[in-house]
């Protein structure tokens, strides 16, 4: 029985020991996560800045249709760069209809590109992306000095730039989208601010 009672109390501290050792680590894990903060576009410097109004564009969209870009609309607007030879582009192809599905009529998604019109004409249909309005225009995409694809700019219904970065993930589009929401020029504006006024408190 002594034998019996010893290894009973030494297995309820080993029990105690790891259950100390999981709350610890729950809070590491707690402490780590408040640190760091989800990564949303990546922004550039360069082109119309947050805040201002975009630059106006009347093209035609690859159906022959005339499109306005950066001009008052009754929707906010969401443009995105992309190519016909960038895996990226094409894995956000899905991202794309869920998030026009999601947003409602609060958003039009608008595919923007440059190069030959029978390739992307081509691309288009392989993509199925007929019903998506898609432009080709050099001046729209050097007026926002896009380098890197796929790119995303979000205008507001004046024709105003809220968002706009390199977009990588879902992640990164719907960070665009929850700036413009919350008034901030990125996610990771935001989260400055939140830094700030705790510290301040």
């Amino acid at each position: 029985m002594d034998i019996l009672s010893v290894a009973v109390v030494l297995l309820s501290a080993v029990v105690i020991a790891l259950l100390l050792v999981v709350l610890a680590l729950a809070r590491q894990v707690g402490i780590l996560f408040e640190r760091v903060a989800p990564m949303g576009a990546l922004m550039t410097d360069a082109g119309p800045k947050i805040g201002e109004n975009s630059p106006r564009f009347d093209l035609m969209t690859l159906d022959g249709k005339p499109l306005s870009v950066g001009a008052p609309h009754p929707r906010s607007t969401l443009v995105f760069f992309l190519s016909t030879t960038c895996p990226v582009c094409k894995k956000l192809i899905p991202v794309l209809r869920s998030l026009r599905q999601a947003e409602g009529s609060n958003l039009d998604i608008i595919l923007a590109s440059d190069g030959e019109t029978e390739v992307h004409q081509a691309f288009r249909r392989a993509s199925s992306l007929t019903d998506f309005p898609y432009v080709l225009s050099s001046d729209l995409g050097m007026t926002y000095r896009i380098n890197r694809l796929p790119f995303a700019v979000v205008l507001d219904q004046d024709g105003v730039v809220r968002g706009k970065g390199l977009v990588n993930s879902r992640e990164q589009l719907e960070s665009l989208l929850n700036a413009r929401d919350m008034g901030q020029a990125s996610i990771q504006d935001w989260f400055q601010a939140q830094t700030g006024s705790q510290t301040v408190n």
